[in-house]
């Protein structure tokens, strides 16, 4: 038996103990302010979130992750940290982005004795680098020998699953609206992984500024139940 697509379950897996829960990036905000208030917009949050941040942002990056950890490349490891921390423009992603890195590193580590990614927990530990969760989720998806289009299929699937879970708990939906949500997004993502398998490095960073805009707002509400 492939041991890889066990592997792929367990680091996509949307309740693996990191505390990905308790973070909506920016949903909170566009739904106390009625932008996302059905099933319609809370489609069109999602689906702007996977193509227009993502894409250009976590997932370019994990992929990324994979190819330098391939390479055994940590010199890029160093740089893909960098251009993390620049692109994440509100405080609370980029906290939330090194937590859930940490947090994921902290679990996979025992579990997968990997040198470069030994290599990056202790830089972080250093504070030579921030610690991102997509750099993590690279490193540890190539270190499993999970093929690469698996690796994204199942971060795409994970950030999607995270932020119908939360359009379900606050707009809220009923489970069944968030199942078809998602199920119409498979297509969607599929495309996006084949995209994402050779990222334009130039692109890095180009996304909707309302998000982040949203995301810094989130700071400022007078009730939260998220962290971001």
């Amino acid at each position: 038996m492939n041991t890889s697509l066990l592997h792929l379950l367990q680091l996509s897996d949307p309740t693996l103990p990191i505390g990905s829960y308790a973070h909506s990036a920016g949903l909170e905000t566009y739904v106390q302010a009625g932008v996302v208030h059905d099933a319609g917009t809370a489609k069109a949050f999602v689906t702007e979130m996977l193509t227009q941040n993502l894409y250009y942002t976590d997932a370019a990056l994990a992929s990324l992750a994979y190819d330098a950890a391939a390479r055994n490349d940590w010199h890029e490891v160093v740089q893909l940290d960098d251009e993390c921390t620049a692109v994440k423009l509100p405080k609370e992603m980029r906290q939330a982005s090194q937590k859930l890195g940490i947090r994921l590193m902290k679990i996979f580590q025992p579990l997968c004795n990997n040198a470069l990614a030994n290599q990056y927990r202790e830089a972080v530990s250093t504070q030579q680098v921030t610690g991102h969760y997509c750099l993590a989720f690279g490193l540890y998806a190539y270190a499993l020998q999970i093929p690469k289009v698996d690796a994204l299929t199942g971060f795409y699937y994970n950030a999607a699953v995270g932020m119908v879970t939360n359009s379900v708990k606050l707009i809220p939906l009923g489970q069944q609206d968030g199942q078809e949500i998602l199920f119409s997004l498979h297509s969607r993502i599929q495309a996006l992984v084949v995209s994402t398998l050779q990222p334009n490095r130039a692109l890095i960073g180009l996304c909707c500024p309302g998000f982040d805009i949203r995301s810094m707002q989130h700071e400022q509400l007078y009730s939260r139940l998220y962290m971001s």
